[in-house]
């Protein structure tokens, strides 16, 4: 009997190591933790985002880095995150190279963003063309006196949030075509330095994510506003402009707008699903909407009418 017990007790101890030592994952839709990484134009909003969804799931931890867009791609390749927030989908290169690890990641648009032009509060012009912003841009343009010919404010200096990040690589491809940025065109380390540039420099012009300033009831987005001037944007001069508001992205009379996806590497029905679908889903929508973004799928709100 001793012979038995002791083979019993040996499968047992087998079994429990090898239990132990299972790599298979642990983490549910709700629970668990899971490596995401945004954007940094979008981190007020998903700091808000994670905070409920951490609320509401007590078990779930959700750990987030805000990086550049192409550094935050380059994680995801790598395996150091499951998902990205970022302003575009994948290439088909990108999920080419993920198709040939057996990987197929899923998109979720989640919303439609802009990109505001800021200026200095003593800056004069309150807009610009189409054109001459592209002319900024450029570099052909690089006194205000060019623009407007009354200006005294010298130099343009032109400010983005990061070097790799969504915002320069939307206007560098999408409005200059592909064309490299004048030698006036530098690059911070963030959108709230961006803000902090222009509100000290009077010949800046700043280029960030409008989320950062589009929240009214934000405290933070508030006091950034007393520290610049958002500028409209027109086709050509003898036109209106738009300013970057939430009807001017949806009807895109605001030319520089942009989609927001999730990239979700992990497939099954994990913590990075369930976070994905929390975003896409009603309550984070309100969430995208009070931030002053266009909700990928519009919240309804049902009205009773008493006749």
């Amino acid at each position: 009997m001793n012979k038995y017990f002791f083979i019993l007790f040996i499968s047992v101890l087998i079994y429990a190591c090898a239990g132990g030592t299972s790599n298979e994952p642990t983490d549910t839709a709700t629970s668990g933790e899971v490596n995401i990484i945004v954007d940094e134009s979008f981190q007020q909003l998903f700091d808000t985002q994670i905070y409920t969804f951490e609320s509401l799931y007590p078990n779930a931890h959700i750990k987030a880095k805000y990086m550049s867009e192409t550094n935050a791609l380059q994680q995801m390749i790598n395996d150091s995150c499951k998902v990205v927030v970022m302003c575009r989908d994948l290439t088909k290169d990108e999920r080419k190279s993920f198709e040939q690890q057996n990987i197929y990641p899923i998109s979720t648009k989640i919303a439609e963003d802009a990109i505001a032009l800021i200026v200095n509060p003593e800056n004069t012009d309150s807009s610009l063309t189409i054109e001459k912003v592209k002319s900024i841009l450029l570099g052909n343009d690089s006194l205000w006196n060019q623009i407007n010919k009354n200006s005294k404010l010298g130099k343009i200096k032109v400010v983005f949030d990061n070097a790799g990040s969504a915002n320069e690589r939307y206007m560098k491809d999408t409005v200059l075509n592909g064309k490299e940025f004048g030698k006036n065109v530098f690059a911070v380390k963030s959108n709230p330095e961006v803000i902090d540039f222009v509100s000290k420099n009077k010949n800046a012009i700043g280029f960030l994510s409008v989320n950062w300033i589009s929240d009214h009831d934000d405290t933070v987005a508030l006091n950034f506003l007393k520290k610049v001037t958002v500028l409209a944007i027109k086709k050509n001069d003898t036109l209106e402009g738009y300013m970057p508001y939430q009807a001017y992205i949806k009807t895109k009379d605001y030319p520089y707008c942009r989609d927001v996806y999730t990239i979700n590497r992990q497939t099954r029905n994990g913590l990075g699903m369930g976070f994905v679908s929390f975003v896409a889903g009603e309550k984070g929508q309100l969430m995208i909407l009070k931030a002053g973004l266009i909700p990928a799928i519009a919240p309804t709100r049902m009205v009773r009418v008493s006749y």
